[in-house]
């Protein structure tokens, strides 16, 4: 419904045709690729948070001398007051905790779940805790590092974003701002904008704006995304 809403705007702005509607079909397009990479960005960061959150209780059992399969069991029934039962954290916690119980190895039980989440955190843990076991080091010992490595990346992201919140609210107010004034003009002042309308100079003029638009649209989304 963004979509088709989007749509409507833009063949009412730049073109007042209704005719525009399936040449600018494609902008629809790329905006529902650009909610959805938004939307997954966001599921990552909020599952990030939760990992975070699970591996810190992890390490703190771990250090009070539980074993890994233990402290696993443990932070299992640790994050059922934090979270919703389906929450994605619970569900993975649950999983590896009925494979546990299955006499699967810790090895395995965490291959799994980083073959599940793929993602790039899950993948560091699993990697250096595999390594630890195969070469014989402290595992209990560099798992605590290996979370502290983590959190203190997912936190200096999580500053970063939120030193970059009033930036990306500035992006999106200078977004509306040149549509809302073209909205103006033709609602206040039409016989200003009608010599745009209807004719291939006018057509040619405005769709030269609406690439630039879109181009400065990308450009914004780019600087305001930044990852560690």
């Amino acid at each position: 419904m963004q979509a088709i809403g989007l749509i409507g705007l833009f063949a009412y702005l730049f073109y007042d045709s209704i005719a525009s509607v399936i040449v600018l079909c494609p902008v629809g397009v790329i905006y529902l690729h650009e909610w959805r990479e938004e939307r997954c960005r966001k599921k990552e960061m909020e599952f990030r948070s939760q990992f975070q959150n699970s591996i810190q209780i992890l390490a703190s059992l771990l250090k009070t001398g539980y074993s890994v399969e233990n402290a696993i069991r443990e932070t299992e029934k640790e994050l059922m007051p934090l979270y919703p039962e389906e929450c994605r954290i619970r569900t993975e916690y649950e999983r590896m905790g009925r494979e546990l119980k299955m006499n699967l190895s810790v090895e395995q039980v965490l291959k799994g779940f980083e073959n599940r989440v793929q993602q790039e955190d899950v993948k560091n843990f699993v990697t250096v805790f595999a390594a630890a076991k195969r070469t014989g080091g402290d595992s209990i010992s560099i798992l605590r590092e290996t979370v502290r490595i983590i959190s203190g990346k997912i936190e200096t992201e999580r500053e970063i974003q939120t030193l970059l919140a009033s930036k990306t609210l500035e992006f999106r107010i200078m977004c509306v701002i040149p549509l809302g004034m073209v909205f103006y003009m033709r609602l206040a002042f039409p016989e200003f904008l009608s010599v745009l309308y209807g004719n291939p100079a006018g057509i040619l003029l405005m769709s030269g704006c609406l690439g630039i638009y879109l181009y400065a649209f990308q450009m914004g989304v780019r600087i305001t995304r930044i990852e560690v």
